[in-house]
């Protein structure tokens, strides 16, 4: 079986581990632990006669909830079927323009999407300075003919940009997608979404996703925050009824369950934070701090061998970067889980490093 270029592949890691998929811990997929929640899956179940018919093609109710969340007009959001669908609309846009430039290193799914429409993209690699990463983009970069792609919070290092890093390039560049899939695990007054300013840049696309957050990554739902002009093209390109009945009743009871966002928001910064350090306790890892739901690490053994002894030995999985080429086999990046399945890793991890640096008899 080939190993795959995103987390989250169960059936990869059983067959390399040896036991069924059940028995994976996976700290490949960054999705919040304490999720789905039971808004959604009572949601699930109130609608599951409404299989029986077609979606509302406009998705009024799940446009208008999205909307009031972000105090907008529902025509200022087009949900999607996962933020992926939306990305590759995105691909199309960029397409028309004579240059993308592409924040590196990568989520592996921006290169699908640009390749898919054979983008002329250009590489800008992040900076690593005082243990913090950063961009900069010359004023002569930014055109009136070029688009720009970039996440925030940065998957895989985890890094919050300040808006006001990238507001100046809205003024630059024909057109910028801003995918904040991390964002939602940002408490409100920490965040720093562009949601705000979207109807003075008519140029600018949001992507959010919600089941990173929601914990429902096989549902698939997503959404984009953009002019109703620009939305209005993306929905005449793509399929119709690209959400199914269940995501949209699902979406509405989640975006509303504020027991469960501040739940979150209450739990995650501790966890993320004695994760951290613990990991940074153990010769051979230098984990990077960042501001979402996962932590990058570094390494000073190759993580595939790594990936594969931990799924051998442990039936504990961890995402390699080798899909990232500028960071490679030096670094891995692990979900922030529950406090017991972090000490499992952590145990794992120690036990394995400890025993490659014994010297062979």
């Amino acid at each position: 079986m080939k190993q795959p270029a995103h987390g989250g592949n169960l059936a990869w890691a059983a067959a390399i581990a040896g036991c069924p998929p059940s028995a994976i811990l996976d700290f490949s997929a960054s999705i919040n632990p304490l999720g789905p929640p039971s808004s959604a899956i009572s949601a699930i179940q109130t609608h599951i006669s409404e299989l029986r018919a077609y979606p509302d093609p406009d998705y009024h109710e799940l446009r208008t909830a999205l909307a009031q969340m972000h105090q907008l007009s529902p025509e200022w959001i087009l949900p999607g079927n996962g933020s992926a669908e939306l990305l590759t609309l995105a691909g199309r846009d960029f397409s028309q323009l004579a240059e993308t430039y592409l924040l590196t290193p990568a989520f592996g799914d921006y290169r699908r999407a640009l390749n898919a429409f054979d983008v002329n993209v250009l590489e800008c690699p992040l900076s690593f300075v005082r243990e913090q990463w950063s961009f900069v983009l010359s004023q002569s970069q930014g055109t009136q003919n070029k688009g720009l792609l970039l996440n925030n919070p940065h998957n895989p290092t985890g890094t919050l940009f300040q808006k006001e890093t990238i507001l100046p390039y809205l003024e630059q560049f024909a057109l910028v997608v801003v995918d904040e899939a991390f964002m939602d695990f940002l408490p409100a007054d920490r965040q720093q979404s562009l949601v705000p300013v979207v109807r003075d840049y008519p140029n600018l696309v949001i992507l959010r996703s919600l089941t990173k957050f929601y914990s429902l990554p096989g549902l698939r739902l997503g959404y984009a925050v953009a002019h109703p002009e620009h939305l209005r093209k993306w929905k005449f390109w793509r399929d119709p009824w690209p959400v199914n009945v269940l995501a949209a009743a699902a979406g509405i009871a989640m975006v509303q369950d504020t027991h469960f966002q501040q739940k979150t928001w209450d739990w995650l910064p501790s966890a993320r934070t004695q994760l951290f350090e613990e990991l940074a306790k153990i010769p051979g890892l230098q984990p990077h701090a960042g501001a979402a739901n996962f932590l990058l690490v570094e390494s000073e053994q190759p993580t595939s061998w790594l990936q594969q002894t931990l799924l051998k030995r442990k039936q504990i999985l961890i995402r390699d970067c080798l899909s990232f080429p500028e960071l490679g086999e030096r670094y891995f990046r692990v979900a922030v889980r529950l406090e017991s399945e972090n000490q499992r890793l952590l145990e794992g991890l120690a036990e394995i490093l400890s025993e490659k640096d014994k010297p062979e008899e």
